[in-house]
């Protein structure tokens, strides 16, 4: 899904709660998201007072402008729900982490934890079945 550089203006200006809305809504209706990866292949996470935070965009484009502030060397990477249910879930499950919706350059994004945000997706994908 290509992204228009207005359009990435636009989104990137809105408070993290519409980001997070409109994340739900991509995310819904592409099936497809984007997070990080370092050059060993984990995922990355950044620390917010004392909580570490797992990223995750609507599109690359948005994951691109965020590749600052000591992300400059991640690879952006392609999850679909398939590969957020089945491996990315459980991992952050297991590790605790919350989740850093739609972060802006070095701003973060709507921080929520994995019960509110599978429950947000679940909501938001049924009005696209």
């Amino acid at each position: 899904m290509f992204v228009h550089p207005k359009e990435i203006e636009r989104v990137s200006m809105l408070s993290p709660k519409e980001r997070y809305n409109y994340f739900l809504k991509r995310v819904a209706d592409s099936e497809e998201l984007y997070s990080l990866k370092n050059n060993v292949n984990e995922f990355i996470v950044s620390e917010l007072e004392g909580n570490l935070l797992f990223p995750m965009w609507s599109a690359k484009e948005f994951a691109e402008i965020s590749l600052v502030g000591g992300w400059e060397n991640h690879k952006i990477i392609l999850l679909n729900l398939d590969d957020l249910e089945e491996e990315v879930f459980d991992l952050i499950a297991k590790r605790n982490y919350l989740l850093n919706i739609f972060p802006v350059k070095e701003k973060t994004g709507f921080i929520v934890d994995l019960d509110e945000f599978a429950r947000d997706l679940s909501d938001e994908l049924k009005k696209y079945q």
